[in-house]
């Protein structure tokens, strides 16, 4: 439907405690520098379509993203990390190029596993 966003999962819940009593505790997860997000779900998985399609470009249409958006959300990342994420090259005949540094390797890993902690520590949280 156009006009509509799509859905891509944000706004709903990263983790989950088990339920009791039909009461449950949800919660998001994202990692701040200098009060700015650095790290969020969306950012974590802009990365990853970029590392799978080599592509800024790319990795925001498979998002349904604006490129506009995706490439300033890349900026910010690379800025805030203080040295680059994603490398790339611009244009010419045949496209521009991106692809993740060791960097940009790392900070996927970080956050998914403070994801996965997260969740576990969920996990054992009673209301």
């Amino acid at each position: 439907m156009k006009g509509k966003k799509p859905n891509h999962g944000r706004g709903t819940a990263l983790a989950a405690s088990p339920e009791s009593h039909g009461t449950q505790i949800k919660g998001r997860l994202w990692i701040e520098k200098q009060g700015e997000i650095f790290l969020s779900w969306g950012r974590v998985v802009l990365l990853e379509r970029i590392r799978e399609t080599g592509s800024i470009a790319a990795a925001s249409r498979a998002m349904e993203m604006a490129y506009s958006h995706a490439w300033t959300l890349v900026a910010n990342m690379n800025r805030l990390a203080g040295e680059e994420l994603v490398a790339r090259t611009f244009g010419g005949r045949n496209g521009g190029k991106a692809w993740l540094t060791p960097a940009g390797e790392a900070a996927i890993a970080q956050f998914w596993g403070l994801a996965g902690n997260f969740r576990e520590w969920l996990k054992d949280q009673d209301v």
